[in-house]
């Protein structure tokens, strides 16, 4: 046996979404680097060197796959 659930008040129309502005005075500008490594040849990056890229302000923003290539994506932001 079924049953309905009726909600004891008519539900209201929803009031549209208003997200707040956010302004942003400074345009950021990017630079972008690309490492990639034959992983039958070599490793992977290791621990020192993650951590030397992120000494330099690299900013990893991506890993891709192609066996058995691995390309890593880093950003970091420029000061102008």
């Amino acid at each position: 046996m079924q049953h309905a659930i009726i909600p004891p008040y008519e539900p209201k129309p929803h009031e549209p979404i208003r997200p707040p502005t956010i302004y942003v005075e400074k345009h950021l500008i990017w630079e972008y680097r690309q490492i990639v490594r034959n992983l039958k040849k070599e490793g992977p990056l290791s621990d020192k060197e993650l951590n030397e890229l992120g000494a330099e302000g690299w900013e990893m923003s991506g890993v891709a796959q192609q066996s058995p290539l691995t390309y890593y994506y880093f950003k970091r932001q420029i000061e102008k």
